[in-house]
């Protein structure tokens, strides 16, 4: 079995026009004829197809709750997830700047190329099999969806919990800023003003180190992970 039948074994999908799937797996990087224009299809295809899935699954969740589910699951992070399981990044034709830098490992690369192959496949069939195939790529996650309170962010859940028991809303403060301008090291200090209790993050944003400093503070004083 060649690379790429075995990919589309792995797809659960054939090919009818095997050019599609080959300009779908090369990057901008590699050739002239490369995969953006069928990323720019694939993501609107994929955004769709888990839109309604999840409409589907969750009749009672509001609006809000229905795009956070769907933004967790067209993330570049769960793209990224499942382009591995397929082993995408063996089939991917890249420039010889990408190649000795680890593109293929990459999980911008890696997502984009699934969407590219989504809009390959949508382009080489219809919307009914192209849907098919990803709601089979996304069966795990379709089955196990979580609950809506835990895709919330920790800052968001933190605010909740404090107003729910009319408590004031936390202050936020950078307490350092480290490493070169190009790769930061925040650490930020999330403070509730009613019980100076107080919880520390540290990422490579403010924003990711106040969540980090708010989910801190959320196993603080409820036992909520942190």
């Amino acid at each position: 079995m060649s690379d790429l039948q075995e990919l589309q074994h792995q797809l659960g999908y054939r090919f009818n026009e095997i050019g599609l799937l080959q300009e779908a797996l090369t990057h901008r990087s590699a050739a002239a004829r490369h995969n953006e224009r069928l990323e720019f299809l694939g993501d609107s295809v994929l955004n769709f197809v888990i839109a309604q899935e999840i409409f589907r699954r969750r009749p009672q969740d509001s609006e809000g709750s229905l795009s956070r589910l769907r933004a967790s699951l067209v993330n570049r992070s769960t793209l990224a997830e499942i382009a591995r399981g397929l082993n995408l990044g063996s089939h991917l034709r890249l420039g010889g700047g990408e190649l000795k830098s680890g593109g293929h490992r990459r999980d911008s690369i890696l997502a984009d190329t699934l969407e590219a192959v989504i809009g390959a496949a949508y382009l080489d069939s219809d919307f009914y099999s192209v849907a098919a195939m990803v709601v089979a790529l996304y069966r795990e996650r379709l089955d196990s969806l979580p609950d809506e309170g835990l895709l919330k962010d920790p800052k968001t859940r933190l605010q909740e919990k404090l107003q729910s028991t009319r408590r004031p809303l936390p202050e936020y403060q950078v307490l350092d800023v480290s490493g070169r301008a190009h790769h930061q090291m925040f650490r930020v200090e999330c403070r509730l003003v009613d019980s100076e209790q107080r919880s520390v993050g540290e990422a490579g944003s403010r924003r990711q180190a106040e969540q980090q400093a708010a989910a801190t503070m959320l196993g603080v004083l409820g036992g909520e992970e942190a």
